[in-house]
């Protein structure tokens, strides 16, 4: 396969990484877990195992499988305000998974520091300019600039404005870019911006790998784009990260929950951090319901804007290829039109 181009620009990413491709597959709760590590893996992408919020000793068993497995390196995903965040920190201390990737929120100076201290390399995201900065000043070695098209936890500035607000103005670090990349044209056009390398999760999704339920599969290839909506946030009381999910009646349902919630810290029954607890379990509880039992109508179907860019189950190694060679034929058009 020729990608001189992509050799080109790419290399930042390959040589922070230690893949041969700087396309990394997100973590996805009940999604992303060792064989997708190793899907991935076996493609030449760098897969990310997601914790969600399994208990300490089933994730360092999940990191001992991906280390047993392959020798190619991967990250393990912490979602900073999942309940067993603390357990998952430890087991990730005490494991040699080379790289922790902090996301859901946005971890603590000291987090970073304690994983760095532990030989661990650490990305973040950030889905604002300021956010970038704090990550920066609290020492990442990269990060994930998420745009809010993404699915899953998500922040509320598109991608296209955080291009030009943080990539255009490259901090010391590499940026790896994610929000709304589906095709391999959009991976060539995101490093031609400066970005080290792409990251997708709905597109991974899609592959036959991949064992989310097929009914969740069947229903992101029906979907459209405008069909993955941002969740609301009632009252600054509650502050609640806005999930991307299929809308169903799992949508509807937070929407009452949230005021149940309400109602119970109104009338003193539990305070910020149980209600924002209830939350997260509410989304853990709903995207198992989808992934696993193939509920599609009452669970979390948690999927990116370009869910409506994908409408066909492949390969990992197709998937790839596809992604790579379609990458390397944007460049160079690229370079056709530059003459």
């Amino acid at each position: 396969m020729k990608i001189t181009c992509l050799d080109k620009l790419w290399q930042e990413g390959r040589d922070f990484l230690g893949v041969r491709f700087p396309i990394l597959c997100g973590a996805m709760t009940w999604i992303s877990d060792s064989s997708l590590v190793k899907a991935v893996s076996d493609q030449g992408g760098f897969a990310s195992l997601a914790a969600g919020n399994m208990p300490g000793e089933m994730l360092s068993a999940e990191i001992e499988k991906c280390l047993t497995q392959s020798d190619r390196p991967f990250g393990v995903n912490l979602v900073t305000i999942a309940p067993n965040f603390p357990e998952h920190k430890e087991a990730v201390l005490q494991s040699k998974a080379p790289i922790v990737i902090f996301a859901g929120n946005f971890p603590k100076r000291q987090d970073v520091e304690e994983m760095k201290e532990a030989g661990k390399r650490v990305l973040s995201f950030a889905s604002t300019d300021s956010i970038a900065a704090q990550m920066v000043r609290f020492g990442v070695d990269a990060l994930i600039l998420e745009g809010s098209e993404a699915g899953g936890h998500i922040g509320h500035v598109s991608t296209m404005i955080l291009l030009q607000q943080v990539l255009f103005h490259k901090p010391d670090v590499p940026i790896f870019v994610g929000g709304g990349i589906a095709t391999g044209r959009m991976v060539a056009n995101m490093l031609l911006m400066g970005a080290a390398g792409v990251q997708m999760g709905t597109r991974f999704v899609m592959s036959e790998e991949c064992h989310a339920h097929p009914n969740l599969k069947a229903r992101f290839v029906r979907a459209r784009a405008r069909e993955a909506m941002s969740t609301p946030a009632y009252d600054k009381r509650l502050p609640v990260v806005a999930v991307r999910a299929l809308k169903n009646k799992s949508t509807e349902a937070f929407g009452e929950l949230q005021l149940e919630l309400m109602r119970k810290m109104n009338a003193g029954e539990v305070n910020r951090i149980e209600a924002q607890l209830e939350v997260e379990n509410f989304w853990m509880g709903g995207l198992r319901k989808a992934v696993i039992d193939g509920d599609v109508d009452h669970g979390s179907c948690m999927a990116g804007q370009c869910v409506g860019l994908v409408d066909k189950i492949q390969p990992m190694r197709e998937i790839f290829a596809e992604l790579i060679t379609d990458a390397e034929a944007e460049l160079e058009r690229v370079k056709a039109r530059l003459g």
